[in-house]
């Protein structure tokens, strides 16, 4: 997904849900999947560069979690606007909700926002991505199918200066059913270091989707971070999900909350 368009250009949809009925366990979230601008919203004040950026989004997620979505036959909601735009991964009262600064970079169009601007925003991509997940979690455990949720995401090898070693990491607060045994085969793939609750931990703000939709229902949930240049190729991706995937369909988490297949 592109970051600008022409104004003549069809907006994209502010989300997207693919296979729907996907008989598998698993429900993919990816919630960064995007680095759209809106047009109306022009640049935020950045170049094209800065918006391919980490800071606009999780460059390589959205291949790895469709690779992976269809290996598991899972269904997959994702985000089309930039977390630039509105963070989609951050509750609404979140500072960096609508952040006027990621990492060292200043984004001018988030500057000074009043209370119509950003509640246009959410209106615009916070909302309906949150409300496509909703209905499709009420959907697939009213039909008995499978609700077990991965959120797909990626991080810098760099944040800060500081350099991060990890090609992978598990993401997990105290509900452990998928993380522990994801660690475990992780970790016994040759030639890549996991990291547990690394670079990224609950604490840092970076589980709300996972929170709201599956730890409310009681539901199995895991966040997957891959460092993003083991996922800067097509090649790549697939290679991941196709890595990931085995390791999931092994995971024994959740008698009884499963659909069929997967």
């Amino acid at each position: 997904m592109g970051a600008l368009r022409h104004a003549d250009e069809e907006e994209p949809a502010p989300v997207s849900v693919s296979n729907r009925k996907g008989a598998g366990r698993f429900v993919v979230v990816c919630d960064h999947a995007s680095n759209h601008v809106p047009a109306r919203f022009g640049s935020l004040g950045l170049t094209a560069a800065e918006l391919k950026r980490h800071i606009a989004w999780d460059p390589g997620a959205l291949p790895v979690a469709q690779a992976l979505a269809k290996l598991l036959d899972a269904p997959l909601v994702a985000s089309g606007v930039s977390r630039l735009v509105i963070d989609c991964n951050r509750p609404l009262d979140a500072p960096d909700l609508i952040a006027p600064r990621s990492e060292a970079t200043d984004i001018p169009g988030n500057a000074g926002l009043d209370a119509a601007a950003r509640a246009e925003r959410v209106a615009l991509s916070h909302a309906p991505f949150h409300d496509a997940v909703e209905a499709l979690v009420e959907e697939r455990l009213a039909a008995g199918l499978g609700c077990e949720m991965i959120a797909v995401h990626s991080f810098t090898p760099v944040y800060k200066g500081v350099a991060r070693p990890w090609h992978v990491g598990v993401i997990h607060d105290a509900d452990e059913r998928l993380s522990r045994p994801l660690l475990a085969a992780l970790s016994r793939v040759p030639g890549i270091a996991v990291g547990d609750n690394e670079p990224y931990s609950p604490a840092d703000r970076v589980y709300y989707t996972l929170e709201r939709h599956a730890r409310a229902r009681g539901l199995p949930c895991v966040m997957i971070e891959i460092r993003n240049d083991e996922i800067a190729t097509a090649s790549a991706q697939r290679m991941w999900a196709e890595r990931l995937a085995p390791c999931l369909r092994g995971v024994d988490a959740a008698p009884g909350v499963r659909g069929v297949g997967g």
